[in-house]
Formats: structure tokens, sequence, C-alpha cells
């Protein structure tokens, strides 16, 4: 005797457009569960159930009346919760009518304020461009991560029916992406090896195809970018395509869903109770055309137990926040909003709840052994100002605050970044315990803390915080912990901010060497310190002075500094001091190193130095030439020795932004000819970021020198502008060749897993700062 399939949700929903109300009853059934959980990530209380029964009621009326999903519910369904819950807010507010509300598609992504471009990255674009029955496997089994033998029943198939279809779905997203690159035509000697890369993938290429795929990808880093995000489109999917699905809160959906299983029990027999609290206009609207349908619903389910709401407190997401810095810029974040409805005289708006999300990362990385920052990021996303704010900082094992300075009747204050925009901190065990007044409504704020990771810190869980705000509970967690390599920042802030740097070189051909001019204005091909006996510049005209150059400086309009730092680099095993003069000084200052690290490179030992200037920077007119002299270096044939200033000042023509300052004195080249730098506690994927390199002992005439933020090789926006060789000893604020230093600036988007590459297939280089600002998502 044979056992019957049971209907998946294509037949069901074809059953529900034939009048059959029932089905959608199996339907509420499957996959109530899935809304319950992302309901209870954006509103709380008694408002998960009204929310819930919205939006199937909704999808009911769209299929009745021949619209609505063909296959894919789950999506379909998280969708309308989200718009769902934003068409509440904004009818609450007075931000929109119903009838305006009732002109949305839901069959169309909505993409949360919080995530605009995230459809645009290529992988969403090729998981949408999927036929419905792809894209719901795929959501399944790879973002939700759910078992085939529990994903059967939705698509009427066999556990084995499902890991098929899902293995065809996977390679349909592999080819879709291939030709979202290939639609934008790339290198001459990129296409045949773009062409071969799904059957690369696959292991269905002969084994000389595999070499010739294997050869091109060391060498081209866009390339390499592409067969990273093919091997791996499950993370793609889940980074990516998640949040464009259920939002920015998916992190939070996902878990709470592996915690209630596929199938909710019960709770149908309040599908239309719950609609009761719905405004009547809405009741209308949504009503219309199903009441027939939905009581026999109701009817076929009056045997199924009912089930007591669970409340939980929302779940914490990415935000903009205002700057955190020395002297803090109070920006405002704007929530997207419609033009309001005009309120009838002698009636007002009735304000919604504060709504919180927040997250906390390390910014950069945390690197055994090396100091860093953790980050605290809030916004109230609702109608009214939040209640007074409290943190609780949890940090992993082996990472401790920095040790607090005593201020007055010996009060343990932490060390500065983080104790600004209204938040004070203490060092409490295990973490830190934070306060701020109330958070206004549309308004995001931060906070960073200085840390130190021990030399055995162990890798694992990230720091976490919980937030108290009245009754509003809050917690979230960093995904990434400690690590043994990578970038820790120097400085990090939020706000309408942007990242700048200029500088020079201090070693140049000798001038009176026939050629030298030439070489100077960037021509010949003698562009290599490798062929010079390098001696000093001295371009200043002064007699206190025996080496100095200058670089022009140039900022937005109405720009102030909100930190600086004076690198300085040279072939020498003594490092030591250097003399800054800002513009419109008639002295120099001398500027003794707060921090220097030693590193060998094939000729030798050589240094990096670093000093905070803020001080001086905020002090003296910004604009024009800053100039900076004699080092300690030595003379001589492949010898470098240069500065850089790095700035992050405010822009009062730049979106809100997100700003830090990474780094790192790590060789490039030789055994290490790639080296990845993690940017942990940025925006997600597909932000415009601007990126400001500081690199020692490039040079012009060794090409192979390529940087990637994850999409592609990048140029330079100076020099040769060249993307293979990226360090060609071009720096900004300089029209001539600046020898061993390069100080460039790159601008592209994040890709799916934020960090910055470098790759050298000939040179060796000494890759200082990286300086980025990105476009946070408001």
């Amino acid at each position: 005797m044979g056992v019957e399939s049971p209907q998946s949700d294509a037949d069901l929903l074809q059953a529900v457009r034939e009048g059959n109300a029932a089905a959608y009853g199996e339907l509420y059934e499957r996959h109530v569960a899935a809304a319950r959980a992302l309901a209870r990530q954006l509103v709380r209380g008694a408002e998960v159930e009204d929310v819930v029964a919205e939006s199937f009621t909704k999808i009911l009326d769209l299929v009745g009346r021949g619209g609505g999903p063909d296959s894919g519910f789950r999506t379909y369904l998280l969708t309308v919760v989200r718009r769902t819950v934003y068409d509440r807010s904004r009818v609450e507010s007075r931000q929109v009518t119903t009838g305006e509300i009732e002109l949305y598609d839901p069959g169309v992504p909505f993409v949360d304020p919080a995530l605009v471009g995230l459809e645009k990255s290529l992988i969403a674009r090729a998981y949408l461009s999927l036929p419905e029955r792809w894209r719901a496997v795929l959501w399944h089994t790879e973002v939700e991560r759910t078992k085939p033998a529990d994903v059967a029943p939705l698509l009427g198939l066999s556990a084995n029916g499902v890991a098929a279809l899902a293995y065809r779905a996977r390679e349909g997203l592999r080819q879709a992406y291939l030709q979202m690159h290939l639609g934008a035509p790339p290198q001459h000697d990129c296409r045949p090896v773009l062409g071969k890369m799904g059957a690369y993938v696959r292991g269905g290429l002969a084994r000389r195809d595999s070499k010739a795929v294997d050869e091109h990808v060391s060498g081209c880093e866009e390339c390499h970018g592409v067969l990273l995000e093919l091997t791996d489109v499950n993370r793609g999917l889940r980074v990516m395509v998640g949040p464009l699905i259920a939002g920015p809160l998916f992190g939070g959906y996902a878990a709470a869903l592996s915690k209630t299983g596929l199938a909710g029990a019960g709770g149908a027999l309040r599908l239309f109770g719950r609609l009761r609290r719905v405004p009547k206009q809405q009741q209308v609207a949504v009503a219309g055309g199903t009441v027939v349908v939905t009581a026999a619903v109701l009817a076929s389910l009056l045997l199924v137990a009912d089930e007591k709401p669970i409340v939980r407190p929302s779940v914490i997401t990415p935000v903009a926040q205002p700057p955190a810095s020395v002297a803090p810029v109070p920006v405002p974040v704007p929530v997207p909003s419609e033009r309001p409805v005009q309120v009838p005289p002698g009636k007002k708006a009735k304000p919604g709840k504060a709504r919180l999300r927040a997250t906390i990362d390390a910014l950069g990385s945390l690197v055994r052994a090396q100091p860093g920052i953790v980050g605290i990021r809030l916004r109230n996303y609702g109608e009214s100002p939040s209640e007074e704010l409290a943190a609780e900082v949890e940090l992993p094992d082996g990472v401790t605050l920095i040790p607090p300075a005593r201020r007055g009747h010996g009060a343990a204050l932490l060390a500065p970044v983080g104790t600004v925009d209204g938040w004070a901190c203490r060092p409490v065990s295990g973490g830190a315990r934070c306060a701020r007044q109330a958070l206004e409504a549309g308004q995001g704020t931060a906070v960073f803390l200085r840390v130190l990771v021990a030399d055995e810190a162990p890798e694992g869980a990230g720091p976490a915080v919980s937030i108290a705000a009245g009754s509003l509970r809050l917690r979230a967690r960093a995904e990434d912990g400690v690590r043994t390599a990578g970038a820790p920042a120097r400085f990090a802030t939020d706000g309408k901010v942007t990242v700048r740097a200029i500088g020079n070189t201090l070693l140049s051909c000798p001038a009176e060497r026939a050629g030298c001019a030439e070489t100077r204005r960037r021509q010949g091909a003698q562009r290599d310190n490798d062929l010079w006996p390098m001696t000093p510049v001295d371009e200043d005209e002064r007699p206190d002075t025996t080496s100095s150059s200058g670089a022009e400086l140039s900022l937005p309009k109405g720009s102030e500094v909100v930190w600086a730092g004076l690198y300085w680099s040279a072939a020498d095993d003594e490092p030591g001091p250097i003399k800054l003069r800002p513009p419109g000084r008639h002295k120099y200052v001398t500027v003794q190193p707060g921090e220097v690290t030693m590193r060998e490179l094939p000729l030798g030992p050589v240094y990096q130095a670093f000093a905070d200037v803020s001080a001086l920077a905020g002090d003296v007119r910004r604009n024009g030439t800053w100039w900076a002299a004699d080092i300690p270096m030595k003379e001589g044939v492949s010898r470098h020795a240069g500065w850089s200033l790095v700035l992050i000042v405010t822009d009062p023509a730049e979106p809100y932004s997100q700003a830090v300052v990474l780094d790192t004195a790590t060789v490039v080249g030789g055994e290490s000819r790639r080296v990845r730098v993690p940017l942990g506690g940025l925006s997600p994927a597909a932000s415009p970021a601007r990126v400001e390199l500081v690199t020692w002992e490039g040079d012009a005439d060794l090409k192979g020198d390529k940087v990637s933020l994850g999409s592609g090789a990048l140029a330079s926006s100076g020099g040769d502008r060249d993307p293979a060789n990226v360090f060609d000893g071009s720096s900004n604020g300089v029209a001539e060749m600046t020898f061993g230093t390069d100080v460039d600036t790159v601008g592209a988007e994040l890709g799916v897993d934020p960090g910055l590459t470098i790759v050298t297939d000939k040179d060796v280089i000494l890759f200082g700062v990286a300086a980025l600002s990105v476009r946070a998502r408001s």
C-alpha cells in the first residue's frame, strides 16, 4: 500500500485559487512559525500575532484574486511580514494612507531602508533571476539551512529529490552569477577563464584547462574574487540574499527559526481575531473578497490547539550612528518617509514606540598581542524617544580594556575614543558598563572602546553587549572574535565623515645625474629606486633641515579635523623623531614617535613610526602645503624614506558614513605575496567605500601590485592609474615621482565578505596604513 505524498506549496496555492480553503490552512500551519520568528524581531508582545495574521490575510486576498506567489511561499511571506510592519508604523505616524499601502506589490523584494543597494549586488541579482522553484529550494536549504527531509513536503519531493533540485539550483546560480560578470565586459584575457569557471568549480575541466585557470586566477585579483564567490555560493546567499529577503534582522530570524522548527503548532483560530486590532481601513482593504474563503479555513481548523505567543525582545542589527571622536559631531540619521497625511484640526497623531537596534563589532580585527577597538552602535528606528540607555559590554577571554586613567577623586574613566556623544563608560569585571541619556527618534549613537588583546587570547566568540532602555531589552554579539593576524583599528568614528591622506618621499635620484629630472616627472624607464643611489631631497630652502618635502592638502569646504595621524618610514634600524610644519607656520615642530614597528625587507631592517597629531592638525590652517623633514634614514641604492599625514574629517556634503583607520606594518611579497586584511565592523556588502592606502618601497617599473575590496582589482586615482601596478611611487598632494612612498586613493564597493586584499607578484613592499570611509545605510 503506497503512502500518499503531501501536496507541495505550489499545489496548495493552486488549490486555494480554485476555492479550496483547507489548502490555505495547510500553508498557514507550514509557515506560521517562520512568520512569527521574523515578526518577533520587528515588534513586541501581542503585536506579533497581529502582524502575522494581517500578513497571511493579505496573501490570501492576493491569491484569491489570481496574484501572489506560485511556489516560493516562504520568501513571499517574509517579504509581506516586513512590509506589513513598515506600513503599520507609517499608518500609526500618519505618514501614509492605507490606500497608498495597498498599491504595494509584495512580489517585489522589499528593500529595508537600512539595506538600500543590497539588491544591486551580483549574487542578489543572480538569485532573483532564477526560476521561483529554484529560489525556493535555495532559500530553504542554503539560507535557512533546513534539512532536505524537512523541505521535501514544501516542494512535493522526496529528500533525495530536494538534494538534486538544490544541486541544479546552485549550478544555475553560479551560471547566472557568471553571466552577470560577463555582462560587464571583462578584460580580454579574463573572458575565456570566466567561461570555464563553472565547470572548474564542479571539477569538470580537463587537467590542462584546470591548470590554465589556476595560473590565471593566481595573478588576477578580479577572477580570484569570482572564484571565491562561486566556490562558496552558500555564504553569499546567507550574507546577501538572507538580509535581502528577511531584512537586516536576518541573523535573529535564522536563530529563532532554528529553535522553533519548520512548522508552527496551532494559532490559526486567531487569524481573524487578531485582525480586529488592525485599523478598520486596513481591514476593509485586506479582507475584501476573502471572507468566505477564510471562514472555511477557520472551520477546517477548529480542532487545532491554541498556542500562547512567546514574547521576546527585539534582536539587534547593524545601524548608523553619529561620530564618536574627541570632538563629537552630532549628526541626525534621517528615517525614510513619505509626505505625511494632513491631521484634522484638534487631533494629534499618536506617536509610535521607540524601536532600538544595535550592533557590536571589533573594528578591523582583534589581533593577539595588540591593542584594538570595539565599537557599539545603536539607533532608534521608532517614532518616540527611548528611555535612558544602559549598556553592559562583555569582552572575550584574553581581551581587556586599556588601563583607565585616574581623574579627580580616584574615578576610573576609560581611555579616549568611546566616552563621547553623551556616553560615560566605566570598567567592570569582564568588560564595561556604559550609560547615556535618551536617544531621540530617528537618531543614532556610537561608543568605541579601546581594548588590549593578550598574547595567548583564545580564538572564538566575539564581544557582546546587552542594552536596556526602560522596558526595552536588546542583545547583540559580534560574529568575529580574536584573530591570530589582521589589522587592528587605530581610530574609528561615525557621522558625516570622510578620510584623506597626503605624503611624500624624502629620498630621490641625484638631481645632477642624467635622466633624473625626467624620472622625477614620472617619465622614462628608470622609475625604480633599485636603479639609483638614493639621496636626500631638501625642498623647503631652509638652513635648519637636511632633508624635507611637502604635500598639498585640500579638505572639503566646512570640514573639521576629527583625527590626524602622522606616519613615517625608512630603511634604518634606529627610528627616531620627525619634524612637521603645517601650512602658515614658520617653524617646524618636532614630533616623537608614539609607536614604532620594525620589519625586515630583502635589503635589511625598516621601520614604520606613528604619532597622533590630532591636536596640532585641529589648531592650524589645514589646507595648503604640509612639510616634513629630517627622519632617521639610510641613503643608497634601493633605500626608501617617506612620510604620510592621514586624517578623518567631517564633510557636510557627505552622507552618513563610518570611518576607521587600520595600521599594520605588514610585508607583502616573496613567500607572502597575498595578504588579506579583514574589515570588521563596517557596513554590509555593496556599500560604497573610499580607501586611503599608505605603502612603502613600491616600485613603478615592477608590475603586479594589485588591490581589491572583494569586487575586482582597483586603480589608484593618481600616478599611472594602472590596476595591475597600484604601488608606483605616487602620492596624494604631489605631482612628481615619490620613490618608495605611495599614498593612494581607491574607491569601490565592499565585497560579500568585506576585506582588503593586497597582492604583489614581483615586488616586496611594506603595507602600512588603510583609512576607510564607508557610506552607512540609513
